[in-house]
């Protein structure tokens, strides 16, 4: 534990400079700073880290966005050519904002996808799981968990295209299981 305390004294500037630049409010990245801490000395045990400050950046910086993501926050990045290209993406995602033959067409393109990829994307957009609780359960290295998101993604929005293009029958498509968010 001691060593943990060191751990805490050195890296606690950069986890709350972080914290607060993505959740802009001081109160709440001290909240989170508390939260990350007490998460990562469970999380510490059950990994080989080699690089702990990008191990820890990374941990930090999950833990935010799905801090965000479960409050509904929205926070601005600068709008890159990747954020435009998965807008569309996120709102496929949002059962919300997306319609009844968009939400079943996702649905069959979840079941084209590799297994790598349905499985990392369903733990990370339909169960709120980061990268680190990914590696975790699937086993998969921390680099493959972001290429198969990253890969999934690009695959599902170009299958959804091609069959909301073509038409398809919407019987097909309402028999389809749709994951639980």
């Amino acid at each position: 534990m001691v060593y943990f305390g060191e751990l805490y004294r050195r890296y606690i500037p950069m986890v709350y400079g972080l914290c607060l630049k993505y959740l802009a409010n001081e109160a709440d990245a001290k909240d989170a700073v508390m939260d990350l801490f007490e998460e990562v000395s469970q999380k510490i045990k059950q990994y080989e880290i080699q690089n702990f400050h990008t191990w820890l950046y990374t941990v930090a910086k999950n833990h935010c966005l799905q801090r965000l993501k479960k409050e509904n926050k929205t926070f601005f990045v600068s709008y890159g050519e990747d954020i435009m290209e998965n807008d569309s993406f996120f709102t496929l995602l949002d059962r919300d904002q997306s319609n009844e033959e968009e939400t079943s067409a996702l649905a069959v393109c979840m079941n084209e996808l590799s297994e790598e990829q349905r499985k990392s994307i369903e733990y990370f957009y339909f169960q709120d799981k980061s990268y680190a609780d990914i590696v975790s359960l699937t086993g998969f290295a921390l680099a493959k968990v972001k290429s198969y998101i990253q890969n999934g993604k690009r695959n599902l929005k170009n299958c959804v295209s091609r069959i909301l293009k073509t038409h398809p029958d919407k019987d097909e498509l309402q028999h389809v299981h749709v994951p639980k968010r």
